[in-house]
């Protein structure tokens, strides 16, 4: 059943995404016309997994800093969609960087990134926090994820610490934010947005160019394409007592100790995930 998408949101990436890619303004009238019209595009569907616990994503994935900007400004969500660019500076002037790693099985044309690895599969996850309650088990899907064999894959893998480890769908992940300018919307791939160690002047100059996508060209940015994923997120360098956010679509899939509201239950533990991606499952309204 195609999917009809109208941004009425915060930040309508996927509105945003299918509208620019034939030139037209996000607006609602223009979305409701697509799908008036029904045309149709596929798009492409991550499963991310912990365990037997799976959540489906169409948009994106942050852990670092467009993660901490996305849910903890909205203790200012008063402000409206000013209160993202007010929190970026506030996290830009207090950096936080974090520990963990990242493997990838990367797309042809993108195995010189990080060093050869395996995959190891971690089986069932615990919470790394056994202070806080076990989170919440979601009842099995019918859908389960594509069936991938993913030891006999081409792995590589990329140590931190990291600023920012951004898994994009679309191009678009706001109606200003081009996270992704080379995505597609159902080539099999994710594109990934990579951040380590970056001076604060150049990561506010590099955040000017979000609208553009410029700021992939950034030295200090690593952009390739993964067929594959999986994310061990670690503490803050700065602070091992403080864990930090994942963040899926727009909703907080797993809170490490100390996070922002991390007493709060979450779908996930705050321990490895994987990320798988399913070519063209879903089927959008699309402009043409």
């Amino acid at each position: 059943m195609p999917l009809g998408v109208v941004p009425a949101g915060t930040g309508n990436g996927m509105a945003k995404s299918l509208l620019d890619s034939v030139g037209e303004p996000c607006k609602v009238s223009n979305a409701v016309l697509s799908i008036i019209r029904g045309h149709k595009r596929s798009l492409d569907v991550s499963t991310i997994w912990q365990g037997k616990t799976k959540f489906f994503s169409v948009l994106m994935l942050a852990w670092g800093l467009v993660a901490d900007i996305d849910i903890e400004s909205e203790k200012y969500r008063w402000m409206g969609s000013a209160r993202l660019d007010f929190y970026a500076i506030q996290r830009i002037v207090h950096l936080r960087q974090y520990n963990g790693s990242i493997s990838f099985v990367p797309a042809p044309g993108f195995e010189g990134f990080g060093e050869p690895t395996s995959y190891k599969d971690g089986g069932e996850s615990t919470n790394s926090d056994p202070s806080q309650e076990k989170p919440v088990k979601v009842q099995k899907l019918v859908y389960e994820g594509p069936d991938i064999n993913l030891e006999n894959m081409n792995w590589r893998t990329i140590s931190g610490p990291f600023v920012s480890v951004w898994l994009h769908n679309v191009p678009w992940g706001g109606e200003d934010t081009k996270a992704a300018p080379d995505a597609k919307f159902s080539d099999g791939y994710l594109d990934v947005i990579i951040m380590k160690a970056c001076p604060k002047l150049s990561l506010l100059s590099l955040l000017t160019e979000l609208s553009t996508g410029g700021h992939v060209k950034s030295p200090y940015v690593q952009y390739f394409k993964a067929k594959a994923f999986v994310l061990e997120p670690g503490a803050r360098a700065e602070d091992p007592m403080k864990e930090g956010i994942v963040d899926s679509d727009g909703e907080v899939l797993a809170r490490g100790k100390g996070a922002y509201k991390c007493d709060q239950k979450t779908l996930m533990a705050y321990n490895k995930l994987q990320i798988t991606v399913d070519q063209g499952l879903a089927t959008l309204f699309s402009p043409e």
